[in-house]
């Protein structure tokens, strides 16, 4: 029988989207083969610390009952749960025992990591730089693509300087707002109401506010800036909401489109994981010319950012001018079992099984290609002081 594949599945983390990513990892732990994967469920607090559960430190297996494993599961995997640390060493590629912790009966090497991470310290390209660091295989997007994923004014630059339709926007700083509220608020008004205000660097629209009054501005920005140093200001786009997933490396693929229809004003973060009344249209009701053209925006954009792997892209479709803006990228995006990355991939023809399977044999062929560049380069001798040529 082949050797299974050791699997690391990195949940939780230091973000405002911790508890949104146990409900993720919860289905992929459950989508994860145990006839295919050794899987490795590696939790990180909401301080930081990396821990496994204690059954499963002390080598008793299976700690988890991955078929029925629930968001609760995982977040009660904490309270019994020993500390690891993974050394940012290229020799080691495995989890060994925080000196502060009882000593795990063996420590536990990873084949490949699968983050289940959503926001800071974990879609933003420090865990990413980790993994690198420590040569270990990892699905999704590199250091580069995840750390622009994340910051959504850098990731509109980028967009803009591709070509790519986005709506108007201001990004404001906190000591900017701090110094010169009046100048920031002046420069705001220079787009139309409605508009929508959001953190930076932060998903599942958290912090975000929809301003259809200027003088409820000022209350949305301190709000946002309460999860971000930078705010984004952005133009409301009165029209549909469309999404479109991308998996691949080199030659991305991009799925059918879907279309979000909140039930509230606008798909926040209680629409989103609180609420069962928002509708998705898998695939979205739209003409041929139409999806093709939010296939070649996703693909475009993917590749503007430098992605790798996977990512969501998310549209807008205006109601008065049929034009389409992109709103942003998402390189870790919501993956439970009634997420839109994998229903819309599943619309397209691969199971949430399937494309559990796809990511991490991209992981591993990224990593297969990384490991035949040059680290190295050997200097020509020198000849009294001088480099000989």
């Amino acid at each position: 029988m082949a050797k299974k594949v050791r699997v690391g599945v990195l949940f939780g983390g230091r973000s405002g989207e911790h508890e949104v990513s146990l409900v993720s990892a919860a289905s992929v732990l459950r989508a994860l083969d145990p006839a295919k994967y050794d899987v490795i469920p590696i939790g990180i607090t909401k301080q930081g610390r990396w821990v496994l559960p204690q059954a499963l430190a002390q080598g008793n297996r299976p700690a988890l009952k991955e078929a029925s494993l629930t968001h609760s599961d995982l977040r009660r995997a904490f309270d019994h749960s020993a500390a690891v640390v993974l050394p940012a060493e290229p020799s080691q590629g495995t989890l060994i025992p925080a000196a502060s912790t009882e000593s795990p009966s063996q420590p536990f090497h990873l084949d490949v990591v699968f983050p289940v991470l959503h926001g800071t310290f974990g879609e933003d390209g420090t865990v990413q730089g980790l993994l690198e660091l420590a040569d270990i295989p990892y699905v999704g997007a590199g250091v580069l693509g995840s750390a622009v994923g994340m910051d959504k004014d850098v990731q509109k630059r980028l967009f803009r300087q591709a070509g790519l339709p986005v709506a108007d926007y201001l990004a404001v700083r906190r000591q900017e707002w701090d110094t010169n509220r009046k100048a920031v608020l002046r420069a705001v008004r220079r787009l139309r109401l409605p508009v929508f205000v959001k953190p930076a660097n932060l998903g599942s629209s958290v912090g975000i506010s929809k301003v259809s009054r200027w003088a409820a501005l000022p209350e949305a920005m301190e709000h946002a800036f309460e999860f971000d140093k930078k705010v984004l200001v952005e133009q409301g786009i009165t029209g549909r909401e469309v999404e479109v997933s991308v998996l691949g490396n080199e030659e991305p693929k991009a799925s059918l489109p879907g279309e979000v229809i909140p039930a509230r004003e606008f798909y926040d973060y209680t629409a989103k994981y609180l609420e069962e009344s928002t509708r998705f249209v898998v695939p979205a009701k739209l003409t041929p010319r139409q999806t093709r053209r939010f296939q070649e925006l996703a693909v475009a954009a993917f590749r503007a950012t430098e992605c790798e792997g996977m990512a969501r892209v998310d549209f807008l479709l205006s109601r008065r001018s049929g034009k389409i803006y992109i709103s942003e990228l998402n390189t870790i995006p919501g993956f439970t079992a009634i997420s839109m990355y994998p229903k819309l991939w599943q619309a397209s023809g691969l199971s949430y099984s399937e494309l559990v399977d796809r990511l991490i044999e991209l992981a591993l062929e990224r990593h297969r290609e990384k490991s035949r560049r040059r680290f190295s380069v050997e200097l020509p001798r020198q000849r009294g002081g001088v480099m000989k040529e």
